[in-house]
C-alpha cells in the first residue's frame, strides 16, 4: 500500500498468462477476490484514474519536471534511489519472495470495503490533485512560497505511486517489502509536509491590502497543508503500522511455512524410494 495508492487494476503475471492446459470451470465472480491491490498514497483506488500506462507517463512527466525545476531539495532527489536500493537488498537477503504464490497472494493482502475506497479517493484528492492545482496556481500567481513548499511533496508522491505500480506486477518483492515501501515514503513525506505547513503558517504573511481572492488563496494553502499533514499522519499511524504491516508479515511467514511443509512432503517419497533398494539387498 502506499501512502495512499494509485487505483489501477493489477497487472497480469507472466505465469498466469500461461496457465494449465486443462480448461478450468468458471467460478462465480467474487468482488473481494477481484479487488486489486491499492497502494496507499501513495495512491488511488481502483478505476479512478484510468489507464495505467497513461498514468505512468504522466507521473514520469511530473517527476522530470520537478527534478529539473530546482525546487526539490537534494535530499528528496536522492531519497527514491536510496529507498529502492534498500528495498532491493531487503528483497534479496532479508525477506526473499516465495515465488509466484507470494506475488498473487500479496494482491489479496488487504481487501478494502467501499468505505476504504472512499478513504483512498479522498487521500488522492487531498494529496495529489489539490497540491498539483496549488502548485500550478502558484506559478500563475507568482507565489514562490506555494510552488517551493508543495513541490517536494508532489515529487516524492509521484515517484512513490509510479514505483508502487511497477513493483505490483513483480514477484521479486514479498509482502513485507511491499508494505515497507509506502511506509518509508510516507514517513519522509510527513517531514516534508511539516516544512510545507511551516512555510504557509509561519513564514508566509498576508499583505495588509490583500483582496478577497488573495485571502482565499492564502487560506487555501494553509488548509491544504494541514489537511495533508493530518491525512498522512492518520494513514501512517492508524493504517500502515498497526494494520497493513502486521498483515504483510503474517502472510509472508504463513507462505514460508507452507513452502517448507511442501518441501518436506516432497522429500519423504524420495527417502522412501532410496530405502527400498537397500532393504532388498539385505534380504
Amino acid at each position: 500500500m502506499s501512502g495512499v495508492s494509485l487505483a489501477v487494476a493489477p497487472r497480469t503475471e507472466p505465469d498466469q498468462a500461461n496457465t494449465t492446459e486443462k480448461p478450468q470451470q468458471k467460478s462465480p465472480p467474487n468482488r473481494l477476490q477481484n479487488t486489486p491491490e491499492q497502494p496507499l498514497l501513495g495512491g488511488v483506488g481502483p478505476g479512478v484514474m484510468g489507464s495505467l500506462r497513461i498514468i505512468e507517463l504522466q507521473l514520469v512527466a511530473f517527476i522530470m519536471m520537478f527534478s529539473v525545476s530546482g525546487l526539490v531539495p537534494l535530499l528528496d532527489l536522492v531519497f527514491p534511489a536510496f529507498t529502492t536500493a534498500y528495498l532491493l537488498a531487503l528483497a534479496r537477503f532479508a525477506f526473499p519472495s516465495h515465488g509466484h504464490a507470494s506475488s498473487s497472494a500479496s494482491k489479496e493482502l488487504f481487501q478494502g470495503s467501499n468505505l476504504f475506497r472512499l478513504y483512498v479517493i479522498m487521500g488522492t484528492t487531498v494529496g495529489l490533485f489539490l497540491p498539483l492545482a496549488y502548485v500550478l496556481g502558484g506559478f500563475a500567481r507568482g507565489d514562490e512560497y506555494a510552488v517551493r513548499s508543495a513541490t517536494p511533496h508532489l515529487f516524492l508522491l509521484s515517484f512513490q505511486i509510479l514505483t508502487e505500480n511497477i513493483i505490483s506486477g513483480l514477484s521479486l518483492f514479498s509482502p513485507p517489502v511491499r508494505a515497507l515501501f509506502p511506509m518509508l515514503y510516507t514517513v519522509r513525506r510527513i517531514f516534508v509536509i511539516i516544512d510545507w505547513t511551516k512555510d504557509v503558517w509561519v513564514n508566509k504573511t498576508l499583505p495588509a491590502n490583500a483582496q478577497l481572492k488573495g485571502v482565499a488563496w492564502y487560506w487555501f494553502g494553509r488548509c491544504l497543508a494541514m489537511a495533508n499533514l493530518v491525512y498522512f499522519s492518520i494513514n501512517l499511524f492508524v493504517f500502515l503500522i498497526p494494520r497493513f504491516l502486521p498483515r504483510a508479515f503474517e502472510r509472508y511467514f504463513m507462505e514460508r511455512d507452507e513452502v517448507r511443509a511442501k518441501m518436506a512432503e516432497d522429500k519423504r517419497p524420495a527417502a522412501m524410494n532410496k530405502s527400498r533398494p537397500a532393504d532388498k539387498k539385505d534380504d
